[in-house]
């Protein structure tokens, strides 16, 4: 199978990376736009800016040529840029026939312009940029390096098309990284977004030292307001139960390696949004996603106390303390609200 990954980020690379050392003998292509990355990736057969000292397998290509001219001599797409290049990509990926998959997780920030509307999910990107592609998402519970050091991990193949959800297995499926099909890409792509949000309150409680019983809580109440906009979105309750809800929102709000969730702990530190953030050195997506998932609640009228709580923080509206105040003091109310 040729395979071409376009973005060459820690996660992009780590997939790259897998599908390469399979033994099926995948061709497989990592793409980035920035030339002197490409140089630097050939030179040094890693990606030193975003998965250092980890050596690519000897079957991985490196390039920086034109993006869908890569495409149509491809079998599969995989496209691993953050949520805000998506439509551009998509738009450069139109008439491309092969399978496309994105690996971002998140809503499309709504532009000042457009202030009326709500932020798209990918796949509704997708329906708007480049309809005629037949296309998905790969998600799930996995931090890159981890996978780029082939260290098991589990991960669902979400579309509404067969050939797509067979691609993905075909191309990334190994003894060390084991891909599920679902074809419930609504509830795929909330889990995928939501917990990142649900992280940062997760980072806050650990950094302000509330204990385990308060993480708990958090990540258990976060799911089930993750559960309830998914199911407004069209989503079936079960996908939250699997990889792309339960799976991810666990290990992104308790890992160690979790960006989203250094967001909250640094937040709690004292430090400024724009100081967490600068000292990641990569995209955490709960912090450009966060107001877009509250406004899409509100349209919905689906309640999301926990994500209001982070858009309050982020936006300075609410210290640490004070967000976590919110939260302990709401009203008594029955648990399967």
């Amino acid at each position: 199978m040729k395979i071409v990954v376009l973005g060459a980020g820690a996660w992009g690379t780590a997939l790259a990376m897998g599908a390469a050392r399979q033994t099926g003998g995948h061709a497989v292509t990592l793409w980035a736009r920035d030339g002197q990355q490409v140089a630097d990736m050939l030179a040094r057969r890693q990606n030193a800016r975003y998965l250092p000292g980890v050596d690519f397998p000897a079957a991985l290509a490196v390039s920086g040529a034109d993006p869908l001219v890569l495409a149509r001599a491809a079998d599969l797409v995989i496209v691993a840029t953050p949520m805000a290049a998506l439509r551009s990509i998509l738009l450069a990926l139109r008439g491309c026939t092969a399978p496309v998959a994105w690996l971002c997780k998140g809503f499309e920030a709504v532009a000042p312009a457009d202030s009326g509307s709500f932020g798209l999910l990918a796949h509704e990107v997708c329906a708007q940029a480049a309809p005629d592609l037949i296309a998905g998402v790969l998600s799930g519970p996995s931090f890159a390096q981890e996978v780029a050091r082939g260290q098991p991990t589990a991960l669902v193949a979400a579309s509404r098309h067969a050939s797509v959800r067979d691609a993905l297995v075909a191309a990334f499926h190994s003894p060390s990284l084991r891909v599920y099909a679902n074809d419930d890409i609504v509830g795929v792509e909330v889990g995928g977004a939501v917990k990142n949000v649900l992280a940062i309150a997760t980072g806050l409680c650990d950094g302000l030292d509330l204990g385990l019983n308060a993480r708990a809580a958090l990540i258990t109440r976060g799911l089930a307001e993750m559960t309830r906009l998914g199911v407004a979105l069209g989503a079936r309750p079960d996908t939250f139960m699997g990889l792309s809800g339960m799976g991810d929102l666990v290990l992104t709000a308790t890992g160690d390696l979790s960006r989203n969730r250094r967001v909250g702990l640094l937040l709690a530190q004292g430090q400024s949004l724009q100081q967490a953030v600068d000292s990641l050195g990569h995209v955490a997506e709960g912090v450009y996603c966060a107001r877009t998932v509250a406004q899409r609640a509100q349209g919905l009228g689906v309640d999301m106390p926990i994500t209001q709580a982070v858009v309050a923080l982020l936006d300075g509206r609410l210290a640490p303390a004070d967000a976590v105040g919110l939260l302990m003091g709401r009203d008594p109310a029955s648990e399967l609200r």
